[in-house]
């Protein structure tokens, strides 16, 4: 396979703020790719450098072979960017928003209308309607469309599932599904630990590094040693105790439960007779699967 971006060692500041700090990586041609971490982690300036919108201050950063930098006016041809913040113009309807970023790369919705045609498809229905006046999900379906009409070879998302609804979450990544198959190279954000596994390769990205990249598969694996669920009607106070443990090197919430992260001396039987003794009598312990949210979790451990 062929690279369709690097990036290499790219740092950019703003002041005395470092957004991005040595960042490193390869995205092959036709895979989709997932940036994943926190708000604030620095992927909208990636996003940014990447669709020539700044350059950065050390580093450089090439999309199908072209300089973001030196060759930024024929790479914005190349290139279809979907930014985190709703960008199109509210008050045109929806036709007219795509008839306008059609005239802006000089082609033809007719003869490009097979590539939109999984994501407008549901927008056809009420052309005319205003782009302020739809919803989120309808928004993001548009801004996608108005991304891809132009038959761009690199797909940039830039956390485009922020604020919509779970239905519209999963049907956003369906499409995507769909468009890998037209070989569209996609890297896409997501602060949504749980779409990571929507992703051939995924790099976790946390205050302007790179943590580590590698499959789904890959990053979780070997996770599940060493980990449990904790369960009590009294949850913050067997959160408290179990920190204190000298056999649990961490403790987090996870959705209804507690994740323990245990030495190998824990024992469960033992940790629930200690917490039984001390008032904690309904305590049940049980090993976890573990995801990417827990890897994230250990490896940003050092910087609490």
């Amino acid at each position: 396979m062929s690279v369709a971006i690097e990036v290499a060692g790219v740092t950019k500041r703003y002041g005395s703020l470092t957004a991005l700090d040595n960042v490193s990586f390869k995205v092959e041609n036709g895979e989709m790719f997932g940036l994943i971490g926190p708000d604030g982690a620095g992927k909208s300036t990636l996003y940014k450098i990447l669709a020539t919108l700044t350059a950065p201050d050390a580093g450089s950063a090439t999309v199908c072979g072209l300089d973001t930098v030196k060759d930024y006016s024929k790479l914005r041809t190349l290139i279809g960017y979907m930014p985190e913040k709703f960008s199109l113009y509210q008050d045109l309807s929806v036709s007219e928003n795509l008839h306008f970023f059609a005239s802006l790369f000089g082609v033809s919705i007719k003869d490009n209308y097979d590539i939109i045609a999984p994501v407008f498809s549901q927008l056809e229905r009420f052309p005319n309607r205003k782009a302020g006046a739809l919803s989120g999900g309808m928004k993001q379906k548009l801004a996608l469309s108005c991304a891809l009409i132009h038959r761009p070879e690199i797909l940039l998302l830039d956390e485009p599932t922020t604020g919509v609804d779970a239905v519209s979450r999963s049907e956003f990544w369906d499409m995507l599904s769909t468009l890998r198959e037209k070989r569209i190279t996609i890297l896409v954000s997501t602060s949504y630990m749980d779409e990571a596994t929507r992703c051939e390769r995924i790099a976790l990205i946390n205050k302007g590094k790179i943590l580590c990249i590698n499959t789904p598969e890959g990053l979780v694996a070997g996770l599940d040693e060493n980990l449990y669920n904790a369960v009590s009607a009294h949850m913050f106070e067997l959160l408290t105790r179990l920190r204190e443990l000298p056999e649990v090197e961490d403790c987090y919430t996870f959705g209804a439960t507690l994740h323990v992260v245990g030495t190998k001396d824990f024992n469960p039987e033992t940790v629930k007779r200690k917490l039984s003794e001390e008032g904690l009598k309904d305590v049940e312990i049980f090993l976890a699967k573990g995801d990417i949210e827990d890897l994230f979790i250990k490896l940003t451990r050092g910087e609490r």
